[in-house]
């Protein structure tokens, strides 16, 4: 099996939210982009509801776009919660 790039490599993602991420089944970048920021935070909120912020989501989003967190804008943090809300 091939090495493939883990959640680490992407920018704005730590160790802890690597470890966050191994905790719920998504161990590389691949299957992370397969499931998308809103999913794999939905999971991340249901695995440790008390630990995961709306911080979480943004920086996912970011990471799979290769942008800081804090370069997403109020129509796009809209878009995302519209999604994560979404029946």
């Amino acid at each position: 099996m091939a090495n493939r790039p883990s959640p680490l490599s992407l920018p704005g993602i730590g160790p802890k939210t690597t470890m966050w991420l191994a905790d719920i089944g998504v161990h590389d970048v691949d299957s992370l982009r397969a499931v998308g920021a809103v999913e794999a935070y939905r999971r991340l909120r249901m695995a440790s509801p008390q630990r995961v912020s709306l911080n979480a989501l943004w920086a996912l989003h970011a990471a799979l776009l290769g942008v800081p967190w804090t370069s997403i804008d109020d129509a796009t943090k809209q878009q995302l919660l519209d999604r994560l809300n979404a029946p």
